[in-house]
């Protein structure tokens, strides 16, 4: 036993993980913030909006202040940064002039489609809607003196929002215009699912902190589904405050947003407006079963396998928080912040495509219906054409990210290492 111990130890030390991009002590802290202020919450029956974005400041917080002191992110050569060699703010003035009229005309695109899009004024959007537009004033004004400071740091202060100005200004200078498709790409992503993000904020935060603990851990299946309901609310923390945090000076910009249409596609088709798999929707599995709590009807009457399956639902879930937490503030989807070689992805390089689709499916029990054998035949196939389009996804964006060494040296790394790739070759004969 002690043999093979050393071996595996020899082994990892021959074929080192490849570093990732975010340190495990960012996401601990932004873990630690969160805790704080969801224990203060609990206790003073704050379960309100105000509180739920007091949790994202909460949780965001701590990461910026461990990643500039401890991990010194600021220094990292990928941010495009020499602080050591300001240049005068004459010969940046122009620059940033032509840029702050490219990043408005951004906005003010955005801004439009936020106005004119229905769904945008309907439901929990109308928070969001409300978040973006109380910080809109002061993000404009921020904003000049922002880039006027970080375009005299920059090596390369002339970017896709310099370029998109230099166009609308009409100014007579080479124009790249994937610069400005990349640039408009980055914002869309960011425009998109920020909205998304803060919709989803207020409603898991409230549920959590209203939970009648002296009801729930009396009640396995209540206990379960307030502590599954505690993992979105630390995944959608984590998540919102990644969209917010784009920013150089802390090395989580954007590097590139996935440049090919079936990316976005296979993307956005989870989520509304689009969504595929929502109520009525074209891949909806939930009809002729129970529903998203399934497990909890066709199990009752038996407490073990209600507490089984509980745990293990509580745990699918607790991984797909996991998989946002590794994140640290650099979460988004569609787009390349940094590879992660930590946390879950030393085992898969889709922990929250995995655990996510296993949880739907051990929820909702596709197979056991109502109806007939039909409908149990109809639900399972659409969830596994659901699992497709996750699988779709992983794919596309393993191609985006490849594009980047880093992301083929670690890919490489997980073929010959990862408990879950090793997994699929035992299982296709090819270990």
């Amino acid at each position: 036993m002690f043999h093979d111990t050393a071996l595996a130890r020899e082994a990892r030390a021959a074929d080192p993980r490849p570093a990732s991009a975010v340190s495990t002590g960012c996401g601990l802290a932004g873990l630690a913030g969160l805790l704080t202020w969801i224990t203060l919450a609990r206790i003073y029956g704050m379960d309100g909006p105000y509180a739920a974005l007091c949790n994202v400041a909460a949780c965001g917080l701590p990461m910026v202040l461990w990643s500039v002191f401890v991990d010194k992110v600021h220094r990292n050569p990928s941010t495009g940064i020499d602080w050591d060699h300001p240049k005068p703010l004459r010969d940046t003035f122009e620059i940033s002039l032509t840029k702050l009229a490219g990043l408005w005309i951004t906005w003010a695109g955005i801004g439009l489609i936020y106005g004119v899009v229905r769904s945008y004024w309907e439901d929990n959007y109308l928070f969001s809607m409300w978040c973006l537009g109380t910080a809109a004033p002061a993000l404009f004004v921020l904003s000049i003196p922002y880039v006027l400071w970080l375009d005299r740091h920059l090596v390369e202060p002339k970017d896709g929002a310099w370029t998109l100005g230099a166009w609308l200004m009409g100014l007579k200078e080479p124009i790249d215009h994937e610069a400005i498709y990349a640039h408009l790409r980055s914002w869309a992503v960011k425009g998109f699912f920020l909205a998304f993000m803060l919709a989803i904020v207020p409603g898991g935060f409230g549920d959590f902190i209203r939970g009648d603990t002296s009801q729930i851990l009396h009640d396995p299946v209540a206990l379960s589904n307030w502590l599954i309901t505690f993992m979105f609310v630390i995944d959608v923390a984590f998540a919102t405050v990644g969209y917010v945090l784009t920013m150089r000076p802390l090395d989580s910009h954007i590097r590139s947003a996935n440049p090919f249409a079936a990316a976005w596609l296979a993307a956005l088709i989870c989520y509304p407006p689009f969504v595929l798999m929502g109520e009525g929707g074209v891949l909806d599995y939930h009809p002729g079963t129970r529903g998203p709590d399934g497990w909890t009807i066709w199990m009752q009457g038996h407490p073990v396998m209600l507490a089984v399956t509980g745990v293990t639902l509580v745990g699918l879930t607790a991984i797909y928080a996991w998989a946002t937490m590794a994140f640290g503030f650099r979460f988004s989807n569609l787009t390349h912040r940094g590879i992660l070689t930590h946390g879950p992805y030393k085992f898969t390089r889709h922990p929250a495509y995995l655990s996510k689709n296993l949880f739907w499916f051990l929820s909702t029990l596709p197979f056991l219906t109502t109806g007939n054998w039909v409908d149990g035949v109809r639900a399972t196939a659409l969830m596994l054409v659901v699992a497709g389009v996750y699988y779709w996804r992983a794919k596309t964006e393993e191609r985006h990210l490849g594009m980047d060494p880093a992301y083929r040296a670690y890919s490489e790394w997980m073929e010959r290492n990862g408990a879950v790739p090793r997994f699929f070759a035992w299982v296709r004969g090819k270990r």
